[in-house]
């Protein structure tokens, strides 16, 4: 089992930070667009290739993105409208995400089977996410779909 880490600057203006490995290595460089429409995030690894890329709807209700991940088909994820929890609605073949009630913990299931628990940390500057990886083949897929959650939750 892996464990990342993705850890965000507070006025991170241009979205770029590093997700790292328990050895506060690089594991993967997140990108993101700055003033462009629309907006998008370009997930590389640490020889800076690319890995995915998270496309956010320009025009939805609410917040809708597209993850495009290589050997994966094309996955949305949609912030749904409730009023008490924060949940998300994601399109993909066999892939799911499960959380607790106040949204600090998911798990990503890929064909009913667990292969990755997210926790987003409690009391820290800036969001902090530690992820499990469990399956590798979805560790590109899970790093992704964290961005999208992260910042679908903050664009509420």
């Amino acid at each position: 089992m892996r464990q990342l880490y993705m850890r965000q600057k507070v006025f991170s203006l241009g979205e770029k930070f590093t997700i790292t490995d328990e050895h506060e290595q690089p594991a993967y460089y997140v990108e993101g667009s700055f003033m462009q429409i629309p907006k998008t995030f370009t997930i590389l690894d640490k020889a800076n290739q690319p890995v995915g890329e998270i496309t956010k709807k320009v025009i939805s209700f609410m917040p809708t993105f597209y993850v495009e991940i290589p050997g994966f088909q094309s996955i949305t994820i949609q912030k749904a409208f409730t009023f008490f929890k924060t949940r998300f609605d994601i399109r993909a073949e066999n892939i799911s995400i499960n959380g607790d009630f106040l949204d600090k913990y998911f798990e990503v299931q890929a064909k009913g089977d667990v292969v990755a628990y997210v926790e987003e940390k409690w009391l820290t500057w800036g969001d902090t996410y530690k992820m499990e990886i469990i399956d590798p083949r979805f560790e590109a897929l899970v790093v992704a779909l964290v961005v999208a959650v992260d910042f679908a939750k903050q664009e509420s």
